[in-house]
């Protein structure tokens, strides 16, 4: 049988150094004098790049507010999930059902959004496989990042069953760059991904895959906050992220992760996901 491959294991020595920067112990704005929040990020990517991409916007964010943003991450998608229903985060930056799966019983409001565009799932094959369509999926084993991973894994699990009468044998491999990885190495015929974070790999690891199917789209992730933050400090976030989405500076920080438009979300944006029982794919 062979072994899923995992993007993290090629990067262990750095990946070490980037866990003992990025995981800090929490501090919650319950200590409302500190103003200090704690923000998660659901890890499409590794740890390093998260990093990257994030702790540029929360420092410009502290710029606009006079608040204080402590990034503490979890590694892979099923951890942060677990802090995430554990109410760790104070702000978080999280896929679509998470909103309607832990929204309501944590207490997350939604906050802002991307609004220019939503998020729909792909299925990448190697650029040179002889798979066609996706009824040639059926009983072959698929790479998903994580079984409650929206776009890349519910989205597409539901519309393969639903629209074509197919199932597949998932393989989870933590990650979006580890299943477009273990598509390239032919440990599996496909796997399950987002097009952003397709976007966001090299140009040379994009090169050896092809986009075999894209799904129906839904909203995209939001920003959400817990309910525990005081309202004048959720205002003041809303306003400070709205404006940061207004001027070149923020757009060009926003655009790494990518965002290009911010705009207002609420929680009503994702009601629709509550109908498509997704839960039966977990």
């Amino acid at each position: 049988m062979r072994k899923m491959i995992s993007y993290g294991r090629h990067f262990i020595a750095s990946g070490l150094v980037c866990l003992m920067l990025f995981v800090v112990p929490a501090v919650s704005v319950a200590d409302a004098s500190a103003k200090v929040l704690t923000v998660g990020v659901v890890p499409q990517f590794d740890i390093s790049r998260i990093q990257t991409i994030w702790r540029p916007i929360l420092d410009e964010m502290e710029k606009r507010t006079g608040l204080k943003f402590v990034l503490s991450g979890a590694a892979t998608i099923p951890a942060f999930e677990r802090d995430l229903i554990q109410g760790e985060y104070d702000l978080a930056y999280i896929n679509p059902y998470q909103v309607v799966r832990v929204g309501e019983r944590q207490g997350y409001q939604p906050l802002v959004r991307d609004v220019s565009q939503n998020l729909y799932g792909i299925v990448v094959v190697p650029s040179n496989s002889p798979i066609q369509s996706v009824e040639q999926l059926k009983n072959q084993v698929v790479a998903f990042p994580a079984p409650n991973a929206l776009g890349a894994t519910l989205l597409v699990r539901a519309e393969l069953y639903d629209r074509y009468g197919v199932e597949v044998v998932p393989r989870y491999v933590l990650s979006h760059s580890s299943v477009y990885l273990n598509v390239v190495l032919d440990e599996v015929v496909a796997g399950g991904g987002v097009q952003k974070t397709l976007n966001r790999q090299s140009e040379a690891l994009q090169s050896r895959l092809r986009v075999l199917y894209k799904t129906a789209s839904v909203p995209s992730h939001p920003v959400v906050v817990h309910r525990r933050v005081p309202a004048q400090i959720r205002r003041q976030l809303l306003d400070a992220m709205l404006a940061l989405g207004q001027d070149a500076v923020g757009r060009e920080l926003l655009s790494a992760v990518p965002i290009a438009k911010l705009g207002v979300a609420e929680t009503k944006d994702y009601q629709a996901l509550t109908e498509m029982a997704l839960g039966r794919f977990q």
